[in-house]
């Protein structure tokens, strides 16, 4: 291959295009996303243009291709000459030096043009100084709200490459993201304003960016988050309305699944009411990737006692759970009967065991034994089946078919 000849598997197969955003079908062949996005909703026949294989339409079946894309953008950084036109530095350092509405404007066109601008504008700092100028000085500090979306929209197209490892970028990770806690208070806030005002544009790219530095944060940073924090995150996870991109739901459950673990987090989110608006949103139809983080986060609350006693204390919580079991992944699956696990243990009263019966938990946990899924998941499932034995063996609620398949799952 010549010097600076493209390699081939970093166009598109669709397009002939440098992918931008690489994602690997379920057939094994990566395309752009919006290609192939395109292709699966005006194609009559939903087939891999390549394999000709069947394909679903539906876009979560999409998986990221994240090593392909680093390898682009590290070529892109190598390669500028014949990649795209580098816009002049000194253009950017004017925008910058300003970073009025117009200049905010104007960056986030040219954000928006291509790759190689947005690695042109990292180099420059614009993510450094929209954070320090835009976002904490103009409205944490003064509380002006102008040209807030642009900001961050530029900061949600550009941060993926600020925060990358690779040491040709400038890494803005702790200078930025990790030493200062204005940046998480001033996001905070304009969720709390923004939330109150129903503008949904700014509340998803919040989100988006809140995501973006909390999965390159210092975790001890992270305990320092106060309950007004989740009670903002929880709100967008409360929100009911078509506006709302699925990204900032993801977003929501992402940022509270990294937030978690850490010191008295998970106390802090179950304060903030987290596990009602779960458990809500969970009973609605989702997306699989999104019922297994709503999944996962459950499973990480119940841990602590304030958690669980929210989740039996919901009418719908076990019932859920139930029914989401076998439907979905192995994942959710594994989650689910952890879930039974610690409520089994620690909240077996009367009326959560009766209930587990009449919803149709055990007939599931039976189900789960007979399953074709691992053997790990079968035994949590007997386990669980054990701790109750002595009021479940002889329920009228478990279908004889697995009564007498498992009737000796108490012994």
């Amino acid at each position: 291959m010549e010097e600076n000849e493209i390699p081939q598997f970093f166009l598109c197969p669709i397009s002939l295009q440098i992918m931008k955003d690489p994602v690997t079908t379920i057939t094994g062949i990566t395309y752009n996303r919006e290609s192939i996005e395109q292709w699966l909703l005006t194609s009559k026949s939903c087939t891999c243009p390549i394999t000709k294989q069947p394909l679903p339409r539906s876009s979560e079946f999409l998986t990221p291709n994240h090593t392909l894309q680093r390898l682009i953008q590290s070529w892109h950084l190598q390669n500028s000459s014949i990649s795209v036109e580098k816009i002049p530095t000194s253009t950017i350092e004017k925008l910058v030096k300003n970073l009025d509405h117009e200049s905010l404007e104007k960056l986030l066109a040219l954000a928006l043009e291509n790759e190689r601008n947005r690695i042109c504008m990292v180099e420059a700092g614009v993510a450094k100084a929209i954070i320090q100028k835009v976002i904490i000085n103009n409205f944490y500090k003064q509380g002006k709200t102008t040209s807030l979306e642009e900001a961050l929209r530029i900061l949600h197209l550009i941060l993926p490459l600020a925060i990358t490892n690779n040491d040709n970028i400038n890494n803005i990770k702790c200078s930025i993201v990790d030493d200062n806690f204005d940046l998480v208070n001033s996001l905070t806030l304009i969720l709390q304003h923004h939330n109150d005002n129903k503008n949904f544009k700014v509340i998803n790219e919040a989100m988006i960016v809140l995501k973006l530095i909390f999965e390159v944060k210092n975790s001890t940073s992270l305990l320092n988050l106060n309950v007004d924090f989740f009670r903002e995150i929880v709100k967008v996870l409360r929100i009911r309305n078509k506006a709302l991109p699925i990204k900032a739901m993801k977003s929501a459950l992402h940022v509270l699944l990294q937030t978690c673990p850490l010191g008295r987090n998970r106390l802090k989110i179950v304060e903030a009411g987290a596990i009602k608006e779960i458990i809500n949103l969970a009973i609605e139809k989702q997306e699989k990737n999104q019922t297994e983080l709503i999944f996962k986060l459950l499973a990480d609350l119940c841990c602590c006692a304030d958690g669980r006693e929210k989740f039996v204390q919901h009418a719908a919580g076990i019932a859920m759970i139930s029914k989401r079991t076998l439907r979905v992944s192995s994942t959710t699956d594994d989650c689910a009967l952890q879930i039974f696990c610690l409520i089994c243990k620690y909240c077996a009263t009367n009326d959560v065991v009766q209930e587990m019966l009449r919803v149709g938990a055990v007939s599931k946990l039976c189900m789960v034994m007979q399953a074709d899924c691992g053997s790990y998941l079968k035994e949590k499932a007997r386990g669980i089946l054990r701790l109750h034995s002595n009021v479940w063996n002889n329920s009228p609620c478990i279908q004889l078919y697995l009564l007498t398949r498992h009737q000796r799952f108490g012994e």
